[in-house]
């Protein structure tokens, strides 16, 4: 494995490639949910003030579908494709067909492991979650709390997911859903990534009922599912805004495959964005950000700290791994190149996607 030799990347070009995106009824099976509701976009004119652009605007993922992060987006349509070859209409359609099963298994670092599960309890099925070793207690207890049989394992999350599919793939009545592709394992990621797509659109409409675009939208990443979503929505045709993804310093595997031109695994060291957590990226994702991402950048612990409790102050509830889009738009507007580079000037919209509420151990 390699370290990231470098916090920045960036290259051109990015925004005039294009990628076709299939139709997916996803949005319209998530607001199947009593509780779906477009999450809220806040406009900050502080932090504008501070980055030297016209608007700052955080989609704010604290509070999703009765859970307190986005991951809930991916999980919920993969399982519907899953359990229903169709694609169930809504949610009791589904829940109606779903009684007798399949045991659904996920390896996790918190949130997308308790998505899961909370799919499974809403489905009356059972779920199985394989979490590393380092999980602090009260994570794991928010699983265990959805009803799902909850198992440590010994090493990091990367040692959880082999442990999942193993699992899988002795127990015929088992189904994987997990939010990282490789080769072979590919159409469930499909799907998780078609699920989160639904954070776009909803940005496109609430975008333009503010009569705005966006400039420049910063992702949050870890094995850089969301960030594939967010790569293929807006390379599709239409409005093509520069897109930032950040990482932590400690698990910056995005940042290295973009620097070596190939995907590159890395060693990771711990970081308080968890969610972020990650040494090897998703196959899936590496092609978008290979063709379609303006730049990356690493943050550090600190910097992420800071984010979420500048957040906070404004009113923002935010996790260090939703925050970090705030610290890496500050690391990436810091030096004129780098402006330069993503094309940002004094009249820009940036759009932060904040993905998880404070007091969120991981994501």
């Amino acid at each position: 494995m390699r370290s990231a030799a470098s916090s920045w990347f960036s290259q051109s070009g990015a925004r005039a490639w294009q990628q076709a995106w299939p139709p997916t009824d996803a949005r319209r099976f998530h607001a199947s949910f009593a509780r779906y509701a477009p999450t809220p976009l806040h406009d900050v004119e502080a932090l504008a003030t501070e980055l030297g652009v016209g608007r700052v605007l955080v989609k704010d993922e604290s509070s999703r579908l009765g859970l307190p992060a986005f991951k809930i987006l991916g999980a919920s349509w993969a399982i519907a494709r899953l359990l229903d070859a169709t694609g169930a209409s809504t949610l009791e359609a589904l829940r109606a067909g779903a009684v007798h099963g399949p045991t659904l298994v996920a390896a996790t670092d918190g949130n997308h492991g308790r998505a899961v599960a909370h799919m499974a309890a809403l489905l009356r099925v059972q779920a199985r979650i394989f979490v590393p070793s380092v999980m602090a207690q009260p994570t794991l207890d928010a699983i265990a709390g959805e009803g799902a049989t909850v198992e440590r394992v010994e090493g990091d999350y990367g040692v959880a997911v082999a442990r999942a599919a193993s699992f899988v793939e002795a127990q015929p009545d088992a189904r994987l859903v997990q939010d990282t592709a490789w080769p072979g394992y590919e159409q469930v990621p499909g799907w998780i990534v078609e699920g989160y797509r639904t954070i776009c659109l909803e940005l496109d409409e609430q975008l333009s009922d503010l009569d705005a675009a966006a400039d420049l939208v910063v992702v949050p990443v870890g094995v850089g599912s969301l960030l594939q979503a967010v790569i293929a929505h807006y390379r599709s045709g239409g409005a093509a805004p520069a897109i930032l993804g950040v990482e932590p310093a400690n698990a910056a595997c995005v940042l290295a495959s973009l620097e070596h031109g190939e995907p590159t695994a890395v060693t990771t060291r711990p970081t308080v964005m968890t969610g972020l957590y990650c040494g090897t990226m998703s196959a899936a994702a590496w092609p978008y950000a290979r063709d379609g991402l303006d730049a990356a950048v690493a943050v550090s612990d600190a910097d992420a700290l800071r984010a979420a409790a500048d957040l906070a102050a404004l009113g923002i509830s935010s996790g260090p791994s939703g925050a970090a889009t705030l610290a890496g738009a500050r690391a990436a507007l810091r030096a004129g190149d780098r402006r330069d580079a993503l094309d940002i000037g004094p009249d820009s919209v940036l759009v932060l996607l904040s993905t998880e509420a404070a007091g969120q151990v991981t994501a």
